[in-house]
């Protein structure tokens, strides 16, 4: 991505086994107590880890095998980069279940890739188009690791639910609750006693459905750490070891039913919650499903088919009609459209020819290519914004770190308020039965699972919300910050406008609109100058007759004059005509006219009399009107700064709705008024090209970067607009506050909810209410509470966004597929 300074780097990590939110916390502990490592960012949802680490005190092999020493699979970088740490050592073959990736066909390989990271971890080649060449440790290091996808872990969840499920009825109608409260009389077979006989069933619900628990807090405690599965374990083991001594020393009343059920209802809520949250991961799916598998590459004057995988820089590639693109490149032979859609959002195809660059994954719809491979691996635009939407969804938002810290010691509450329950109903004359019960339940119903979950699913769908919009937020903060964005400041010129001269008025006196510019053409045709260039463009489109003509002269400054179809025509300002004795006081009036509202008034004389004025302006692009009424709508003021004089800035804002003009800003005073505002109180977003407008974006509460292309590593920007269509500061204002909304909806939820349940799982409410929670009811509270928060999240993608205008028939693509990042 970004180039950062020698001492630090990042990378994203394949981290695969986390079932339950507040394992991330097990990442964050280990990796952040070893040397070389910065800053950890896990996630959950995503199933990967953002690791800031200084390569000089430690290695990505060394990363690698912390994240398993955590108890998780890990195969390497989610993004392989292009250089491979040389410290990198290749993982151990794999087992006997892992996928035999090595030996695979390429295509299927490159499928499989892509359907793992879609869900939840990521292969290699699959996310980029192509990694570069890879040596054999990074050809092992990358997706060849036998760890379980969210898919096999959505699997196993289900499994281990149905055996516990399946085992907890009969132990249910062999229970106290069976006999006394179901009336169930049926004896325990083999003349087996009933405690027995539960025991006997409880135990592969144990040893194999809630072995997931123990072997979780056992490798929680050991990284010194509180998460989920120690609240669970504890919960489940204390009440299967009570109810085993009590069957082993004669018999008592046991409640092997409170931990077999308990453990049911805690599998089938994280079983429903990890099904839900694997639904947030779809915007890398669908970047990844982009890469072509294989690439056809000219080796020998013969075109051959091999894995995208095996691309080169150099390679000269063959891209025949409909093909998609496998890697960045430069085109070295052929004409063509190219569908650049789905990486820079543009809507219509774009034309080119050799020499133009090309992007991987786009589609190539009509002639055919020859294209010198330039960019591969994690280098190309695709593997940029797989990497820069990783990196944003892994990011924590500052409300997320309060809220992780918060999960930490709610889970230790748990165990302290688990342990106070118990003993306060002993000393209150209850049962040990009845407090261990009461106890059990208080562990269970604070499990902070919810609160682990309530950011993270969030952020994953703003952001990839953003991401099939062409809307690249860098991090979780420029989310959050672009829901309170109160001020939009744009850049008039590239931003507001196209950055280029066009023809707005044409004024004429004694002939028609046709026969001025097609004289105008002739002499502007022989001139480099831009404003000529428009004006031919002009006629062009007009298709006004093209004329011949003699003695073309270039005046520098002034203008230009020829002879045209026998008269002589001159083209330029006063000076120009003041010069060949001109009369001009035909057009002298309208000419002023348009002058004063900032337009560009190009005289025209014929044979020595003015007969027209041709008005050129720089033309604002179609969707800023869009735009600026759409921020509106947010209650957003809009604000344009502009080099440009004052009368030519008002004339666009004029045009365009907006609130405040700042004219006249020479390009080093942009911060300086970014910085007025702010001292105001406002709470600021600057819109710019990212390069000239650099330390105002800088300088700005959000740096938004416009006009990008293809150009997604924009050091000071916060969020990149691919489109470079002012539509979509509006878009990205939109989702930040849907975002930021669904974020307090859930923390208020998950909150809340732990304020209410642990009085009532402490039996607070029993005496004068009579209201009481067993352990297996908490269990279902609680795993309900985390599908509540994910579910909710992902109604995040129903959030309405204002919709790009559509291309003419004739130039949608025909290959009819979608179009993830840029145009739905």
């Amino acid at each position: 991505m970004t180039e950062q300074p020698k001492d630090r780097s990042t990378a994203v990590l394949d981290v695969r086994g986390m079932q339950w939110a507040s394992q991330q916390s097990r990442i964050t502990a280990v990796l952040g107590r070893r040397p070389g490592v910065l800053q950890v960012d896990a996630n959950p949802v995503a199933q990967t880890a953002t690791v800031v680490f200084d390569p000089r005190a430690t290695s990505l092999a060394q990363l690698r095998d912390w994240v398993r020493d955590c108890g998780f699979h890990c195969a390497g970088q989610s993004v392989p980069h292009h250089v491979c740490d040389p410290m990198e050592e290749p993982d151990p073959p794999p087992t006997a279940h892992a996928h035999p990736t090595a030996h695979a066909h390429p295509t299927e390989q490159a499928h499989d890739e892509a359907v793992a990271v879609a869900d939840g971890h990521t292969g290699h080649e699959a996310q980029a188009g192509a990694a570069a060449v890879r040596t054999p440790q990074e050809a092992m290091g990358h997706g060849g690791h036998a760890g379980a996808s969210m898919q096999d872990m959505v699997r196993d969840m289900r499994n281990r639910f149905l055996v516990a499920a399946v085992l907890s009825i009969p132990i249910l109608l062999w229970s106290p609750i069976g006999r006394d409260v179901l009336g169930f009389a049926v004896p325990a077979p083999f003349g087996l006693r009933d405690d027995v006989f539960t025991l006997l069933l409880s135990l592969p619900v144990i040893f194999y459905s809630a072995w997931i628990f123990f072997d979780g807090a056992y490798r929680a405690l050991r990284a010194r750490t509180l998460d989920m599965m120690v609240l669970v374990a504890v919960a489940v083991g204390t009440g299967w070891l009570y109810s085993l001594a009590i069957t082993v020393t004669g018999g008592g009343e046991v409640f092997y039913e409170a931990a077999t059920v308990l453990t049911a209802f805690v599998l089938l809520g994280h079983w429903f919650e990890m099904r839900a949250r694997g639904g947030a991961n779809d915007a890398i799916r669908t970047l990844l499903e982009l890469a072509p598998p294989m690439a056809v590459v000219v080796r020998d004057g013969e075109p051959i088919e091999i894995p995208t995988a095996e691309v080169v820089v150099g390679d000269l590639l063959l891209i025949r009609p409909g093909g998609k693109i496998p890697v960045d490149g430069t085109v070295e032979d052929g004409n063509s459209e190219i569908d650049e859609s789905m990486v820079t959002g543009e809507s219509l195809p774009v034309t080119k020819s050799p020499g133009s660059a090309v992007i991987g994954a786009s589609i190539n719809t009509t002639g055919t290519l020859r294209v010198r491979a330039t960019k591969v691996g994690s280098d190309t635009v695709l593997a940029q914004i797989v990497a820069l939407v990783q990196e944003a969804q892994n990011s924590k938002a500052p409300g997320q770190r309060l809220a992780d810290r918060a999960a930490f010691w709610l889970v230790f509450v748990a165990l302290i308020g688990g342990t106070g329950t118990f003993l306060v109903w002993l000393l209150a004359g209850e049962s040990v039965q009845m407090a261990l019960l009461f106890a059990i339940t208080v562990v269970v119903i604070t499990c902070p699972d919810a609160l682990g979950l309530a950011t993270p699913t969030a952020i994953m769908v703003g952001t990839g919300l953003g991401a099939k919009r062409g809307v690249l937020f860098k991090n979780a903060t420029a989310l959050e910050t672009s829901a309170r964005i109160d001020t939009v400041v744009m850049d008039k010129t590239g931003t507001l406008t196209k950055g280029e001269p066009e023809v707005t008025d044409v004024v004429t006196d004694g002939i028609g609109e046709d026969e001025l510019l097609a004289l105008v053409a002739a002499v502007e045709r022989e001139s480099e100058h831009p404003l000529a260039g428009a004006i031919v463009r002009y006629a062009a489109n007009r298709g006004v007759p093209r004329l011949s003509l003699d003695g073309f002269r270039n005046v520098p400054g002034h203008g230009a004059t020829a002879d045209v179809a026998g008269r002589r025509v001159a083209v330029g300002n006063r000076k120009l005509m003041a010069t060949d004795n001109v009369d001009l006081s035909s057009v002298i009036d309208r000419r002023d006219e348009l002058a004063s509202t900032g337009r560009t008034a190009v005289l025209v004389a014929v044979d020595g009399r003015g007969i027209g004025v041709i008005a050129l302006a720089d033309a604002a692009r179609e969707t800023s009107a869009d735009a600026v009424s759409a921020l509106h709508e947010l209650g957003v003021e809009v604000v344009m700064l502009s080099g440009d004089n004052e009368a030519t800035a008002q004339r666009i804002a004029g045009q365009l709705g907006i609130d405040t003009v700042i004219a006249e800003v020479l390009p080093g005073d942009k911060a300086t008024k970014i910085a007025e505002l702010q001292r105001s109180g406002k709470k600021v977003a600057m819109v710019g090209d990212g390069v000239n407008d650099a330390p105002a974006l800088a300088q700005a509460d959000l740096g938004i970067a416009i006009g990008a292309g293809t150009d997604v590593a924009i050091e000071t920007a916060d969020l990149v607009l691919m489109r470079s269509d002012p539509l979509d500061v509006p878009i990205a204002l939109r989702i930040g506050r849907g975002t930021l909304r669904k974020m307090r909806q859930n923390l208020g939820w998950a909150v809340g909810y732990n304020v209410i349940a642990l009085p009532i799982g402490a039996g607070v409410f029993e005496p004068s209410l009579g209201l009481v929670l067993r352990p297996e009811i908490a269990a279902l509270s609680m795993s309900g509470s985390s599908l509540i928060v994910a579910v909710n999240a992902l109604m995040l993608k129903r959030l309405r966004l204002p919709q790009p205008p559509q291309p003419d028939a004739a130039a949608v693509k025909p290959s009819g597929e979608p179009s993830p990042v840029g145009v739905q």
